[in-house]
């Protein structure tokens, strides 16, 4: 009878501590979404925008592991694949979902309205899906990518920013027109980008980028090498001219 009480109190204890680590998890992932509804004569928009922060999406990894009771090799497959189709270890992924109910809308293309604000400076899309292309009546979700790192510099954008700001142009529908510019701003200085770069997960992507660039690296050496074969026949050749000349 005592061993039984002992199981039950056990088990009480294991869903109450599931369901409060789900409870956390739902926050962190409530916590990295801006919502929005507008509404205007016979149309209303409304934008839900997810940022793709280390801490969502260490979180989004936990709650599925934990659905699925999965084993730590299975969460650390699921965490590189999603990494992965993410892009987040050479751009800033944001997760849209618009519902647009009433006068469809255009929102073609897609990166013309949308831009990121980071440290005073404002950058274009460098991919979306393309599905928003097409007139959006109902509801649509998809992801839009922005780079991480400076062209000239190869800076981490996100380095000692405390903020990124989404700005869409509101003239792409009725509903938004009159307020100009929607901005969506996410704090970003607890967030801790390398936290994801931890474990089996890190390690393959690690691995994936180093053969990435030494792919590259081949590439460039033959490159080198056949610009290499040129110089040497062109000085060949001059040298032959030169002997030709002082005979």
């Amino acid at each position: 009878m005592k061993n039984k009480f002992l199981l039950a109190s056990f088990l009480i204890c294991l869903i109450s501590g599931s369901a409060f680590a789900a409870g956390i998890e739902d926050r962190i992932m409530r916590q990295w979404s801006r919502a929005e509804k507008y509404v205007a004569n016979d149309q209303a928009v409304e934008l839900k925008i997810t940022y793709y922060s280390a801490e969502y999406v260490e979180a989004l990894v936990q709650s599925e592991a934990e659905k699925n009771m999965w084993t730590n090799d299975e969460l650390e497959r699921y965490k590189y694949n999603m990494l992965n189709t993410l892009k987040l270890d050479e751009s800033i992924a944001f997760h849209i979902d618009i519902n647009v109910l009433g006068s469809p809308v255009h929102l073609s293309p897609m990166d013309r309205f949308f831009r990121l604000r980071v440290g005073g400076k404002i950058y274009d899309a460098i991919d979306y899906d393309k599905r928003f292309n097409f007139k959006l009546s109902g509801r649509r979700d998809g992801m839009i990518w922005f780079r991480r790192y400076d062209e000239k510099t190869g800076k981490d954008l996100l380095e000692k920013v405390k903020d990124i700001r989404m700005a869409i142009l509101g003239h792409f529908s009725m509903a938004t027109s009159s307020k100009g510019e929607l901005l969506f701003i996410w704090d970003i200085t607890k967030d801790d980008p390398s936290k994801l770069y931890k474990g089996k997960a890190a390690d393959r992507l690690e691995i994936d980028r180093l053969l990435k660039r030494m792919e590259k690296l081949v590439n460039d050496k033959k490159d080198l090498e056949a610009k290499l074969i040129k110089t040497n026949e062109e000085l060949v050749s001059i040298n032959e001219r030169i002997e030709e000349l002082q005979k």
